[in-house]
């Protein structure tokens, strides 16, 4: 039976994203990236970057058989690990030691949003423990600026996640900026990305 999913989103934004990640990404080492989702973008990210160890994670166990299904599919089982089994806010997290040692970004694709304010907390805090001095931590999503909505469609989308659950809801920038000083990190970056989404670069001081 084939386990993979298919994610809508994930098709529209690798190309934005993964054409960002190449002006970001360190020559060597390895990338963790956070909630992975259906695996889409690891396996793109992977076969894009070769030069690099991509470790996808995900907390949802349907998740990670799909992003190991994604991996065998694309014949890539030779070169990337399996999928981890990472909740943010369990720390430490569970990195082998051939990914902790190698660590030189963590990736977070569109999770701030669809979790607590204290998964905010944990990115950052985990994410200073563990990458090197001047390695990147690079979020992508929707977030409000300056207290307000950047589109009317991101507004109703914070309307219904909230409505999904009342801890989930876009992230006000500043707030994000202060928790990651908070834990270490400098803004580097704010970019502006297709479909009203930003990319926040982050980087370990």
């Amino acid at each position: 039976m084939d386990q993979r999913l298919f994610f809508p989103a994930t098709e529209r934004n690798r190309g934005p994203i993964g054409d960002l990640l190449s002006q970001l990404l360190p020559a060597s080492g390895a990338v963790l990236e956070l909630a992975s989702g259906s695996g889409e973008h690891a396996v793109c990210f992977q076969q894009r970057f070769p030069h690099l160890l991509w470790q996808a994670s995900d907390p949802d166990p349907d998740h990670r058989a799909s992003i190991n299904a994604w991996i065998q599919h694309q014949g890539l089982s030779p070169v990337m690990p399996e999928a981890l089994n990472l909740d943010v806010e369990r720390q430490p997290w569970p990195l082998p030691q051939t990914v902790r040692g190698a660590l030189k970004a963590v990736v977070c694709i569109n999770l701030l949003h669809i979790s607590p304010a204290s998964c905010t907390d944990a990115v950052f805090k985990e994410s200073a423990q563990l990458l090197p001095n001047g390695a990147p931590l690079i979020i992508y999503g929707p977030f409000m600026r300056n207290g307000a909505h950047t589109s009317a469609s991101n507004a109703a989308f914070d309307q219904s996640l909230k409505e999904r659950n009342d801890q989930w809801g876009l992230r006000e920038l500043n707030q994000v900026i202060a928790v990651a000083a908070k834990a270490g990190f400098k803004t580097d970056d704010v970019v502006s990305m297709p479909a009203n989404n930003l990319t926040l670069v982050f980087q370990r001081g």
